[in-house]
C-alpha cells in the first residue's frame, strides 16, 4: 500500500512534524511519501529522516495532479482544510482521508474556508480532528458525525530524547516560545507579555525559535518595548529539543490550536509549559499542577516567574509534567488507528 501525504506549506512545525512521524512510524511497512510546497530547509529534515519528498511551487489540481500520477498512491492523506480542498479537485477515485490540525477561527462560521471545506468533507472516506474543540468548531461539522472521530496528537519520545542527546550545546533561556510567528500564534502578545516580565524581572532572557510572516513585525515590536537585550530571535532550527529541554518554561500565546507538538514535546522533556486556554491545551495542561493557563498576561507573568524564580515549585511542575506525558503519549494506539483507516479504504 501506497500513501501520499500532502501539505500546503513551507514550514516544519506541527502538521508537518504529524505526517513525518507517521511515515517514519509506519517505515518498512508501509510505502509514504510526503508532498508540499518547494522549501529546501524541510527537505533536509526530510532527507536527514530517510523520508521521500515532492515539491511543487504552488499546490494547485495540475501540481498535485502531477505528483499523483508519478506516485500512484493508494490513499492520499491530506492535512488541514486548504489542502484537503485542493486534494478533493484532484484525487478522482483514490480514497482521501482528511486530517484538521486546528480550531481554525475563519471555519468556526460561515466563510469561504468554512464553505470550500465541505468538498473535501464530501469526498474524503474519513475526517480525523486532532481535538473535540477542533471538530465542533467547525461550522458544518454535524454533516460529517459518521465520518469523523478525534485522533489526540502523539510523539516520537525516542527520537525526541535522541535530538535532544545529539545537542551538546547548554543554554539557560528562562523562557521559550517554539513555532511559527503567524496570526494564529499571537506574536505580539509575546512581546507584550516579555516586556510585562521584563518590568518585574530585568535580566528575563526569551528564546523565540521559528519564522513566519509576522517575524518582522515582531521584531519591531521587539525594539520598540525595548527588548532586544532580553529576547532572542533565533529563527528556524533544525533541532531545538536541548534548548527546550534547557529552557526553565515554555509558552503559548495562540488565539488557537489543535494539540501543539511543541507542548507535547516540551511535556516530555520536563519543561513546564504556560500557554493561553486555546482548543486543545485545555484538554493538555491542568493548571497549577502541570503547567499554567490563563487569558490574562498579568497572570501568564506571574505564573511564568513563578517558574523561573523557584527552582522547587520548577521542579514539581516538570515531574508532573514528564508522567502525564508518559501517560497520555500512546504511540501504540494512535498507529493503529490510522492504520486501521489506511486498511479500511486502501487495501493491504
Amino acid at each position: 500500500m501506497k500513501v501520499l501525504h500532502v501539505l500546503y506549506s513551507r514550514i516544519y512545525t506541527g502538521a508537518e512534524k504529524v505526517a513525518a512521524q507517521i511515515i517514519k512510524a509506519f517505515e518498512g511497512r508501509v510505502d509514504m511519501a510526503y508532498c508540499s510546497l518547494e522549501c529546501e530547509e524541510v527537505w533536509d529534515i526530510l532527507d536527514g529522516m530517510g523520508i521521500r519528498h515532492y515539491g511543487v511551487e504552488e499546490l494547485t489540481p495540475a501540481t498535485l495532479g502531477r505528483v499523483i500520477r508519478e506516485y500512484r498512491p493508494d490513499v492520499i492523506h491530506a492535512h488541514d482544510m486548504r489542502t484537503s480542498f485542493v486534494a478533493a479537485l484532484c484525487c478522482g477515485r483514490i480514497p482521501l482521508i482528511s486530517h484538521i490540525h486546528n480550531n481554525a477561527y475563519d471555519a468556526r462560521g460561515l466563510s469561504a474556508k468554512s464553505v470550500a471545506y465541505l468538498l473535501a468533507g464530501f469526498r474524503a472516506k474519513h475526517i480525523f480532528w486532532v481535538s473535540n474543540s477542533a471538530y465542533e468548531g467547525y461550522v458544518f461539522h454535524r454533516l460529517f458525525a459518521k465520518k469523523s472521530s478525534v485522533l489526540y496528537n502523539i510523539i516520537d519520545a525516542k527520537r525526541i530524547f535522541a535530538m535532544r542527546d545529539s545537542d551538546e550545546h547548554t543554554y539557560d533561556f528562562d523562557m521559550i516560545y517554539l513555532g511559527r510567528l503567524t496570526y494564529p500564534k499571537n506574536p505580539q502578545r509575546l512581546m507584550r507579555l516579555s516586556a510585562a516580565l521584563k518590568a518585574r524581572k530585568p535580566d528575563i532572557k526569551v528564546a523565540v525559535v521559528g519564522a513566519g510572516k509576522l517575524e518582522e513585525e515582531a521584531k519591531a515590536l521587539c525594539r520598540e518595548l525595548d527588548l532586544q537585550d532580553n529576547v532572542h530571535f533565533l529563527g528556524f532550527q533544525s533541532n531545538p529539543m536541548k534548548m527546550v529541554a534547557d529552557s526553565k518554561a515554555m509558552i503559548l500565546t495562540s488565539r488557537w490550536e489543535g494539540t501543539p507538538m511543541c507542548a507535547l514535546e516540551a511535556m516530555a522533556l520536563g519543561t513546564p509549559v504556560v500557554s493561553t486556554p486555546s482548543d486543545g491545551m485545555k484538554d493538555l495542561i491542568e493548571n497549577g499542577v502541570d503547567g499554567y493557563l490563563s487569558d490574562e498576561d498579568a497572570a501568564l507573568a506571574e505564573d511564568i516567574l513563578k517558574i523561573v524564580e523557584d527552582p522547587d515549585h520548577r521542579k514539581l511542575l516538570s515531574e508532573n509534567a514528564a508522567k502525564k506525558f508518559a501517560r497520555i503519549n500512546d504511540e501504540q494506539k494512535y498507529n493503529d488507528t490510522i492504520l486501521a483507516c489506511y486498511r479500511q479504504w486502501g487495501g493491504t
